[in-house]
């Protein structure tokens, strides 16, 4: 668990304290800002590597710095796949826009293999990645380029969770799409439940909670991580987002939570990361039933956050019980907030 993995955190939060938040008494949850601290180093260092790197450059793709220390464990191993294992402890995120040829702003400017040790050496344990769209010309999207991320991540004993999302508008191609892509070697799978193509929100539930359960038969059981909207926009900044959004019926079908908490599309006191974060934990442990639904925090985006924020998100995940936590994404990521981040390894 993060808690246990971040024990030494707690005297951070202490020390911020804002530890006056629960579940059960969000009024009580303090609007101001989590001041920076220093936070404890990170509890889990033997693959974490050195920290020295230089921004993104040639047209976004990231380099190495000049002699980088990559990870090289006798024995790298990556947590058990498809378990609750892999969305423990720090993630790191890559769409399609990202690692893809297809989809890329230009040839120059798609992530290759040298990203995924930076990944390594900055002590990533998870990497998310969108395996297809719904545009995508194929169900897989270039499945050897994709391999050979998975095989590479898999060599420095990263886990990989692959992500969809679906429109609803052809469930039955969602549907294949998301079988295919779970033959892969990925050790995860998750839907991301944020699309509104469906204008009929009755039907579009009925699509999703369908789709879920053929899915998960389709999985044999296999553990499913439900990427969701986060409930403070659905109930508080915009109701008409997606009203009766179905947690109960979705809880039927999935066994993690990655709620996408994005402080940076909010103003006023939701723009407090260490609120926001909290908040939404909780609500989706009200709203599915679940007090101890293992959740995992997603913070962003990753180019309008600060150090300050990502103090607040750690603190509000740690108090929370939140199994891991990483911001949207890796390609916007400064290299000031590896520091931080890391506080959230698990062990």
């Amino acid at each position: 668990m993060l808690r246990r993995a971040l024990g030494a955190c707690l005297l951070f939060v202490a020390a911020c304290g804002s530890g006056e938040t629960t579940p059960v008494e969000r009024a009580d949850v303090d609007l101001e800002q989590v001041p920076d601290v220093e936070l404890p180093a990170p509890l889990t260092t033997e693959a974490a590597g050195p920290t020295s790197t230089v921004p993104p450059s040639n047209g976004g793709v990231t380099e190495q710095a000049a002699s980088p220390a990559l990870p090289a464990p006798i024995e790298p191993s990556r947590p058990e796949p498809w378990t609750l294992e892999p969305y423990r402890g720090f993630g790191a995120w890559l769409d399609a826009y990202d690692w893809s040829v297809s989809f890329a702003r230009s040839p120059d400017h798609v992530i290759g293999l040298e990203d995924i040790d930076r990944m390594a050496a900055e002590g990533v344990q998870t990497i998310y990645i969108q395996a297809s769209r719904w545009n995508s010309p194929e169900d897989i999207l270039e499945p050897e380029r994709l391999q050979g991320i998975i095989d590479r991540a898999h060599g420095h004993g990263m886990a990989v969770v692959a992500w969809y999302l679906p429109t609803f508008v052809d469930p039955e191609t969602d549907l294949r799409r998301m079988i295919a892509i779970a033959s892969m070697d990925f050790d995860g799978f998750g839907v991301d439940i944020e699309a509104r193509d469906v204008e009929d929100v009755a039907e579009r539930n009925r699509r999703l909670l369908d789709m879920s359960a053929r899915l998960e038969a389709a999985l044999e059981g296999r553990p499913l991580a439900a990427i969701v909207m986060e409930p403070v926009i659905m109930e508080d900044v915009n109701p008409q987002f997606w009203p009766d959004y179905p947690w109960m019926g979705l809880a039927e079908h999935y066994d993690v939570w990655l709620p996408m908490s994005y402080w940076t599309n909010r103003r006023g006191a939701w723009r407090h990361s260490h609120t926001y974060t909290a908040e939404n934990i909780a609500r989706i442990r009200e709203r599915i039933g679940q007090p101890d639904a293992p959740i995992h925090t997603i913070g962003g985006i990753g180019d309008k956050t600060t150090v300050g924020d990502l103090h607040g998100m750690v603190v509000a995940a740690v108090e929370q019980g939140a199994i891991g936590g990483s911001i949207y994404d890796y390609r916007t990521t400064d290299p000031a907030f590896w520091d931080v981040l890391r506080a959230f390894r698990a062990e």
